[in-house]
């Protein structure tokens, strides 16, 4: 049964093999070995068990730029007796794991000729691939290709954040505008306060019947405050009055005693 792996460094060389038996766009050797150097995990080939043999592999990198941080898949290619065995899904599975692993890419692309029916109804039906454009000419023989997507990430995540920055921005500026506000603003002319109306917030200058009411209040208070102030005065001379009581009463009984 043929294994799908990771690449090593001795398995280049079947790589290329493979890419020239069954692909008409080839490489420089160099080339697989930059990928190997710079994006290993992203390199998976499937070996036949026995004779060690690479009969199909995926080649991959990580791209950066305006888009984010995206994966891309350079090659794929599996020798054609060893085709309808699942293993290009196999190989594109490991691989797109790795991307959301190990990059957390946003999204893979790739390219394929609009002629390939097979590799395109693999990238569309079974892996989930979405046509973003098409670019003319792009082969060396100038043959049109399908530019396909997969998004790991939603985009309207991205621009919920991103309208949530927005907020976030608006508000601290407003918070600026009063921290710009002198010391000096709120110590002369009439004072105001904010009032919610059917149209928003709005300015409303503080009437006179508003003072009334608080002028009003204040003098129920000093009335009440005067009231128990004479409550307490009351107290205090009962208190005094039998007090005085108290004492001739003292006095009256020491007198009989002296007298017997």
């Amino acid at each position: 049964m043929v294994s799908v792996r990771p690449a090593t460094v001795h398995d280049l060389i079947g790589m290329q093999s493979c890419n020239l038996f069954c692909l008409p766009e080839n490489y420089a050797h160099k080339y697989y070995f930059l990928h190997l150097l710079s994006w290993s995990s992203l390199l998976y080939v499937a070996e036949e068990p026995y004779s060690k043999k690479i009969v199909g592999y995926v080649l991959a990198k990580i791209d950066e730029d305006q888009d984010g941080i995206h994966g891309h898949i350079t090659s794929l290619s599996v020798l054609r007796s060893y085709r309808k065995l699942g293993l290009a899904t196999k190989l594109m599975r490991c691989t797109l794991d790795a991307m959301k692993e190990s990059y957390d890419a946003d999204f893979v692309s790739l390219h394929v000729r609009v002629s390939n029916r097979a590799a395109f109804t693999l990238y569309r039906t079974v892996l989930g691939f979405e046509i973003h454009d098409v670019e003319k000419g792009y082969y060396a023989d100038k043959e049109d290709a399908y530019d396909m997507r997969l998004r790991f990430k939603e985009s309207n995540i991205k621009s919920q954040i991103g309208g949530r920055k927005k907020q976030i921005k608006k508000h601290s500026d407003g918070m600026g505008e009063l921290d710009n506000v002198g010391d000096n603003a709120f110590s002369e002319g009439p004072k105001k306060i904010a009032e919610d109306d059917d149209e928003g917030i709005t300015d409303k200058t503080i009437t006179d019947k508003t003072i009334d009411k608080t002028t009003g209040v204040v003098e129920k208070i000093a009335e009440k405050t005067t009231e128990v102030a004479d409550k307490a005065t009351g107290v205090e001379k009962y208190a005094e009055t039998n007090t005085e009581i108290i004492d001739d009463n003292a006095a009256g009984k020491n007198k009989k005693k002296k007298k017997r």
